[in-house]
C-alpha cells in the first residue's frame, strides 16, 4: 500500500450481513482510499452483546474478505481491544451511529500511540428500524 493512502478503519459485529452494514462500508469508503473492516471475535461478542452470533467469526470474516467495498478484513484481538489500531495506525476511524462498546476511551487511546492526526468519525444510520442485525434475527 502506497504511504499516500489514507487508511479508513472501521469494527463491527457484521453478524448478518445487510444492506445497513453495506450502507456503513459505502460511507467510511469516502473518508479514505483503504478501508480495513475489523470483525469483533465471537467471545468479545458474547461478553459485550450478552449473546452469541448466529455466524461464528470466521464465517463472518470470510464476508467481508470478499466484500468489494473493503480492502483488508481482520479478527480482532482477543486480548487488546486497541491492538489493531495501533499495528494499522489508521487516519480515520469511522464508528456506526449505534457504536457504543469500547468507544468511551478510544480518543485517549489513540493518543497513547502517538496517532494524534487520527480522526474518529460517527457515520449516519441507513433505515435502523429495517436494516439491523438484532431486528433481522428475530425475523428468521
Amino acid at each position: 500500500m502506497n504511504k499516500a493512502n489514507k487508511k479508513t478503519m472501521v469494527f463491527g459485529t457484521f453478524d448478518i450481513f445487510h444492506k445497513g452494514h453495506e450502507n456503513f462500508l459505502k460511507q467510511a469508503r469516502k473518508y479514505g482510499d483503504y478501508l480495513i473492516a475489523v470483525v469483533a471475535r465471537d467471545k468479545t461478542v458474547l461478553s459485550v452483546k450478552k449473546k452469541e452470533t448466529r455466524n461464528k467469526e470466521q464465517k463472518r470474516l470470510k464476508v467481508l474478505v470478499n466484500n468489494k467495498l473493503v480492502d483488508e478484513a481482520v479478527l480482532g484481538s482477543l486480548k487488546d481491544k486497541y491492538a489493531v489500531i495501533k499495528k494499522y495506525q489508521p487516519d480515520v476511524i469511522c464508528l456506526g451511529y449505534d457504536q457504543n462498546n469500547f468507544v468511551e476511551g478510544l480518543a485517549r487511546k489513540i493518543k497513547d500511540f502517538g496517532l494524534n492526526k487520527t480522526k474518529i468519525v460517527r457515520l449516519k444510520s441507513y433505515y435502523p428500524e429495517k436494516y439491523k442485525s438484532s431486528i433481522l434475527k428475530n425475523k428468521k
